[in-house]
């Protein structure tokens, strides 16, 4: 992995945000425009200890058995893998090392762009500017590391909409929809 300064994350992020395709919904319209703010604003949006407010990255894992979630330990809600960058590490590097860590599976990366991007509060007052991204999982029993939630478990598109708060269910869409495109099957099955 080569260390990034924070104006090439600062760049690439911009560059990619404003690349995607139309946002899915009203609230991740109102993420992106937070985020792209944010980045202007901010000395180093990548870290959590410069203050409350920081880009984060998760990882949408998907597979035949469906979409991969687990219960996050503070929070207690179904959600998908991710956490915080580490210093010089891209968002795309930190959903995968992210995920990688919570659910012990071998991933393959859809792509290093995004496909969803949602702001919501984090644990200790922080606010998550958090860049999403698909991959499909090499293997299907999950194996979370050390200190990490137990509760990791496959659900299925339906059952994984029934359990997503509203920042998930805009990414669940989008996999979705692309997954139906690709297979030629309706959404979400």
């Amino acid at each position: 992995m080569a260390r990034r300064t924070i104006e090439e994350l600062r760049a690439l992020v911009r560059a990619q945000v404003l690349a995607l395709p139309p946002p899915v919904d009203l609230r991740e319209r109102r993420s992106r425009a937070r985020l792209l703010q944010e980045l202007e604003r901010l000395a180093n949006p990548f870290d959590r200890l410069a203050g409350p407010v920081h880009v984060t990255a998760s990882a949408i894992v998907v597979g035949p058995w469906g979409v991969l979630l687990h219960r996050h330990r503070r929070l207690g809600r179904w959600l998908q893998p991710g956490g915080h960058l580490e210093p010089g590490e891209t968002p795309w590097e930190a959903a995968r090392r992210e995920a990688r860590e919570e659910t012990g599976l071998l991933l393959r990366p859809a792509s290093t762009r995004p496909v969803h991007v949602d702001v919501h509060p984090g644990p200790l007052g922080h606010t998550h500017l958090d860049l999403r991204y698909r991959f499909r999982a090499a293997g299907r029993e999950p194996r979370p590391g050390p200190g990490e939630s137990r509760e990791v478990a496959w659900f299925s598109w339906a059952a994984a909409r029934a359990v997503a708060d509203a920042g998930l269910l805009g990414a669940l869409r989008v996999v979705g929809a692309e997954a139906a495109v690709r297979s030629g099957a309706p959404p979400g099955r």
